[in-house]
């Protein structure tokens, strides 16, 4: 074998042999490079004036503005009516318009007869309905000969009592209503739909209760001077 047989041979048996050294040899760590940069002063923003509140001397409130202490305005409504929202919203507004105030929301009941006759026509209806459905063995037992009007509603039952069931709570709730709206203002009355057949608006009974409160304070003013 000639020396260039053995180069040939030699060299590739050389790197691979010095390639699997290097394969498990540790590798060097790099050496850790240290760059020196100039220190960075930051510039100095100017920062905007920012103008202070100007502090007002605020004024401290007096008992004055407080006309509503010690007053009191009650509110007697139809409960039945509906009138309860309407009942609601005046209250809102005189609290409002006179802070401190006391406002007193209540029933209107109706009259005696009305309420008597009332609690009877729930008995008066039971008793048609009872009729309708066993008529046949009440009467009989009873000794009483049916009525004439009987035979007409037993003609249609399910259209008698869907009758007799409507007609009558309808008079009902009629003879519990009583379609007042009432106000008062420390037991006097101010305003009375009773007699007025309509609502009060509120400027309207905002200016009947301010009038009846400048009046009790004009009639306390006096009596507390007098007392002196």
């Amino acid at each position: 074998m000639d020396r260039t047989q053995i180069l040939l041979v030699g060299l590739p048996i050389f790197l691979f042999f010095s390639d699997i050294l290097n394969l498990f040899s540790p590798q060097p760590s790099p050496k850790p490079t240290h760059h020196h940069l100039p220190p960075i002063h930051p510039k100095p923003h100017p920062q905007p004036h920012l103008q202070q509140p100007l502090e007002f001397p605020t004024q401290k409130q007096s008992g004055i503005g407080l006309i509503g202490i010690g007053n009191t305005v009650s509110i007697d409504f139809c409960t039945s009516c509906s009138y309860k929202g309407n009942a609601v919203t005046v209250k809102n507004m005189l609290e409002f318009e006179f802070p401190g105030i006391n406002v007193v929301l209540a029933n209107y009941p109706p009259p005696l007869p009305k309420r008597i006759l009332g609690k009877v026509v729930p008995v008066v209806q039971t008793g048609i309905i009872v009729a309708i459905v066993a008529g046949d063995q009440i009467f009989p037992r009873l000794g009483i000969t049916p009525p004439p009007w009987y035979y007409s509603l037993r003609a249609n039952k399910f259209r008698s009592i869907a009758s007799t069931w409507l007609l009558t709570n309808f008079l009902q709730s009629f003879l519990q209503s009583s379609g007042a709206f009432e106000v008062y203002c420390n037991g006097d009355l101010v305003f009375s739909k009773l007699k007025e057949n309509r609502f009060p608006g509120e400027i309207e009974l905002r200016e009947l209760v301010g009038r009846r409160l400048a009046n009790t304070r004009f009639v306390s003013g006096i009596e507390g001077g007098v007392g002196l």
